[in-house]
């Protein structure tokens, strides 16, 4: 009997991560749906790569945030729509107002701190995720977005992280 586990020819951790991805379209979704307003207490912490294709950013937030940008929903963003493959909203940094378009595909991580819920992507170019600053969009606190690094702590994160082998 063999210790290592044979190649699949099925991409399994692709499948996974696209599975997971369409959660957070089904969410933005509904919140589209709704008029663009967050049921409850509930908002979002969204990380994605900056540098990811799709991914339609201002000059100067790409400037600012080379690799990746977590932005916060909660109170003030409007022109929410979600498509098949990603989604576009306005937000504002700094009391100016900026459009963004963000593919699913560039997506890390999605948190709701309102009910401890996270989930954690692997980046799509298998780059190696590097800490960063929070966008600090306007309107919101930075609470609760390091959740999303750990489960140790009981919350409802789900990290799917599939090694890739050598």
């Amino acid at each position: 009997m063999s210790e290592t586990p044979p190649d699949s020819l099925i991409p399994y951790d692709e499948i996974v991560q696209e599975a997971l991805r369409a959660v957070v379209g089904r969410v933005l979704g509904q919140v589209e749906a709704s008029g663009g307003t967050l049921p409850g207490n509930h908002h979002f912490y969204i990380t994605f790569k900056t540098g990811a294709a799709g991914v339609d950013i201002p000059a100067d937030l790409k400037e600012r945030f080379p690799d990746e940008m977590t932005i916060v929903l909660q109170n003030k963003f409007s022109d929410l729509v979600v498509g098949e493959d990603g989604f576009g909203i306005r937000l504002s940094f700094n009391q100016v107002p900026a459009s963004l378009q963000i593919p699913f595909s560039a997506i890390t991580a999605f948190v709701d701190p309102a009910v401890d819920f996270g989930l954690q992507f692997q980046a799509m170019d298998d780059g190696e995720q590097e800490s960063h600053d929070q966008a600090e969009n306007d309107g919101s606190e930075a609470d609760g977005v390091s959740r999303i690094r750990s489960s140790d702590d009981g919350s409802n994160v789900v990290t799917v992280d599939f090694g890739k082998k050598e």
